[in-house]
């Protein structure tokens, strides 16, 4: 009896509640205002004003805050988000999905304008009878509840959170409010959409196209009626009808279903009934859930465009972390606009993938770089692997998702010697005194310039070329579009390999991690250090743009969802070279793509003026094409993705298949690079004007050099006076053949003019020449012939 008399205050609490609640019911259906008089007293009254003073408007979905990338030309490549979820509309959502989910949450939602008033008398008489405030929500209100607590969780608000879920009466008349106000501004199909699309369905998969496709691996478009039965009844308790964590209890809630939706017309008992026999444990496909990039068109660009949004220094006005960057791209609602040209980004995806099939079994990788000289942008980035199988970016750097390392650059690597002696005054004809060497005969590099000397070696460098030449004088000319090592060394050794190292940086070229290729003459000459088609893209793009290297970017625009532009700085670019020295090396860069270079046959140079230079490292192991025209610069990079085996043997390109372009016993930067490069850049300038490069100046083609005093015949200390006193520095070098006395200068390397202040190597004699060797006349460089490492010890490269 004392028990009951405790109740009898709680009773009439709720008997009040009941009253106003009652009241609300009603006039919200007519769409008006609770008025203060008529529902039960003081403390009705007060219900009712609290009531009158709740937020009426409902108008923000977290859905409508999806990012999204797009191209130059604003197509979607890409929504970031921080849950699994892909947004559907409702035409691509089955309608037996529809109606399990209408039969078992709110089966006249068709009906009602936001409150069931059946559903919510049951539920009144239900919370008096047991004392707490129970269901009765409608679809709409639901909606209302999980978006509430939905932006709130992604404010951080974690009061706002509970709050949206309290089971108390103040959030029940807020929901009730928001959810006329739903009703009366949108559709049922808008409303039903929208829950599906936010409602969780267990195992991490937010609305019903994820859960479809995690559950059962089909879009939800294709969701049968036992499937849609199964997901309808997840909703309640995501956890307890997980049918992956408990199968038995996940089958026992879809079979309510089922019978729900044939109580409701929905299905026909035999339909229903064949769903029932189908065990839950046989209908699970488990699919891994897709990560923001792997659903999209363009996964690897995705990919370093999401990286470098978190990373860039650019980017500061999206955060001062990564972290805090990421959560704005997801939650923020930005349109983020890239420089992707897709017309551009099919060919050169298409291109890539002739030479090197995705999926093949042969260790073979291919990545094309685009970009625009001028400005940087990043017009198409081509990658011929698997996303779903690798996810390392070839083309960029390790923090916007390359490799650890990039890879060895080979023979790209003579254009920063070229424009180092172009610098440095060296005249657009001039000559050097190139040692001779053969594919199995090496030069020997020695002497204090070379053993010792900062960016040097630890000891004598030996070099070898592609095929026997050398032994004379030989043009800057000849020496790059032949590609000729031993040229390029004894350039390297004359300029200063620090200095050539130096412009390698100026231009933009460093390692995949970031750091400066800082190693010896083999890196300043011969590639041997690593780097990325996108760096080398960019470094040849500074050529085309008459010295003035852009860094690249992917970035246009980031807009905010009410139409404000973000402001961030506009890309960094800058003058580093001359326009004088850009053009001349550019001049003498077109010889690789004429009659002799190591690229002919693959251009047309008259008809659309281009320039660029062929990469071969070490054993075969890569092979590179970079190229410009005025407007575009692309690097095409095909080699072995694992570049060496456990023993650190390199991997070879010789005797592999590429494609269309079919097998080759011996692969160079112009067997197969060359050929895609050219195919690919003819396709991407159809529709542009030929322009050429600006002519070499006056200037460039003079150059600074001052003559040489003679010194033949001198002994080496008395030529050594002779040059101090006309401004040079001398060192002796190697012995050679001559009919000067033996030990005295037979001659000098630069000969008869050089730079002011730079070093002269003298060559000393070794006595009456023999039978001199001539250069032979082999089967010419020509087409299929990069000019790479030819035999230059390199030091072990990394596994990339």
């Amino acid at each position: 009896m004392d028990g009951r008399a405790q109740n009898i205050p709680a009773v009439l609490r709720l008997l009040l509640g009941f009253v106003v609640l009652s009241t609300v019911a009603g006039l919200l259906l007519a769409g008006i205002a609770v008025p203060a008089i008529g529902a039960g007293g003081q403390a009705a009254k007060s219900g009712v004003d609290f009531f009158n003073d709740l937020p009426a408007e409902f108008t923000i979905s977290p859905l409508a805050q999806q990012s999204k990338i797009v191209d130059a030309k604003n197509h979607v490549i890409a929504n970031p988000y921080d849950e699994n979820r892909i947004i559907v509309p409702l035409t691509k959502i089955s309608t037996n999905m529809q109606n399990a989910q209408i039969a078992i949450e709110d089966a006249r939602f068709r009906e009602h304008g936001g409150l069931d008033v059946r559903g919510f008398t049951r539920a009144m008489v239900s919370n008096l009878e047991g004392g707490d405030v129970q269901g009765a929500s409608t679809l709409t209100q639901q909606y209302v509840k999980i978006t509430l607590q939905e932006q709130a969780l992604r404010a951080g608000d974690k009061e706002a959170a509970q709050a949206a879920t309290a089971k108390n009466y103040a959030r029940k008349l807020q929901e009730l409010k928001y959810a006329v106000n739903v009703e009366q501004n949108y559709t049922k199909d808008q409303i039903l959409n929208s829950y599906l699309n936010l409602v969780y369905y267990g195992d991490q998969a937010y609305g019903v196209e994820a859960a479809a496709l995690n559950y059962f691996g089909v879009h939800a478009d294709k969701l049968t009626l036992a499937q849609s039965a199964l997901l309808a009844g997840i909703v309640q308790q995501p956890t307890a009808y997980n049918p992956v964590l408990n199968p038995k209890q996940a089958q026992a809630r879809r079979d309510v279903v089922l019978t729900r939706m044939q109580q409701l017309g929905f299905a026909s008992a035999a339909d229903v009934a064949a769903a029932k026999k189908l065990p839950v444990q046989k209908m699970i496909h488990k699919t891994p859930a897709k990560g923001v990039c792997h659903r999209s068109s363009q996964p690897y660009f995705c990919a370093y465009v999401m990286a470098y949004l978190q990373h860039s220094p650019q980017l500061a006005a999206l955060g001062k972390t990564p972290e805090e960057r990421l959560k704005r791209i997801n939650q923020g609602g930005l349109t983020i606009r890239t420089t992707l040209d897709p017309e551009m980004q099919k060919i050169t995806q298409q291109e890539i993938t002739k030479a090197v099939p995705i999926g093949n079994k042969s260790n073979l990788g291919g990545a094309i770089s685009v970009v625009e000289p001028g400005t940087g942008k990043v017009v198409a980035m081509g990658q011929a692997s698997d996303f779903e199988k690798n996810q390392t970016n070839w083309n960029v750097d390790k923090i916007y998702g390359g490799g650890p390392y990039g890879y060895q650059f080979g023979s790209t690597a003579k254009v920063f010697g070229l424009v180092t002696a172009l610098s440095q005054g060296m005249p657009l004809d001039g000559k050097i005194k190139v040692p001779f060497a053969t594919a199995k005969k090496e030069y020997l590099f020695k002497g204090p310039k070379v053993v010792g000397a900062p960016c040097g070696a630890n000891k004598p460098w030996g070099v070898t070329n592609d095929y026997a030449i050398g032994g004379r004088m030989m043009s800057l000319a000849e020496g790059i579009s032949k590609s000729i090592n031993t040229w390029a060394a004894q350039l390297t050794i004359d300029v200063g390999p620090c200095n050539v190292l130096d412009t390698m940086a100026k231009m933009g070229v460093h390692r995949a991690d970031g750091q400066k290729i800082n190693g010896g003459l083999s890196d300043a000459t011969l590639g041997s250090g690593t780097t990325t088609p996108l760096d080398l893209a960019s470094a040849y793009a500074t050529l085309a743009a008459n010295g003035k290297y852009c860094e690249p970017s992917p970035i246009v625009s980031i807009t905010t969802p009410d139409k404000k532009v973000i402001k961030i700085p506009k890309t960094s670019c800058k003058q580093v070279i001359t326009a004088d020295v850009a053009n001349a090396a550019t001049y003498l860069l077109k010889g690789t793509l004429r009659n002799g270079g190591t690229a002919e046959g693959n251009w047309n140079v008259e008809a659309r003026p281009a320039a660029g230079k062929t990469g071969t490292t070490e054993k075969h192991n890569q092979g590179w094409f970079v190229g410009y025209t005025p407007q575009l610069a692309a690097a095409v990079w095909i080699g072995n993705v694992v570049v060496a085996d456990k023993n650190n043997n390199l991997f070879s390109l010789n005797g592999k298949c590429f494609g269309k372009y079919g097998c080759f016993s011996e692969v160079f930067g112009g067997t197969v690079s060359a050929p895609v490069w050219a195919a690919t850049m003819k396709r991407l300038t159809a529709g542009m004007d030929p322009k050429d490069f600006p002519a070499p100046s006056e200037a460039a083609k003079r150059g600074n050099l001052q003559d040489l005093p003679n010194v033949f015949g001198r002994s080496p200390g008395s030529a050594a006076a002779i040059l101090k006193d006309a401004g040079f520095e001398s060192t002796v070098g190697s012995t050679i053949a001559s009919n000067a006395p033996q030990g005295t200068v037979a001659g000098t390397s630069p000969s008869g003019s050089a730079l002011p202040g730079s070093t002269v190597t003298l060559l000393i004699s070794s006595g009456p020449a023999q039978q001199q060797q001539p250069d032979p006349q082999p089967t010419k460089p020509g087409r299929g012939r990069g000019g790479g490492g030819g035999g230059v010890v390199l030091p072990p490269p990394p596994n990339g």
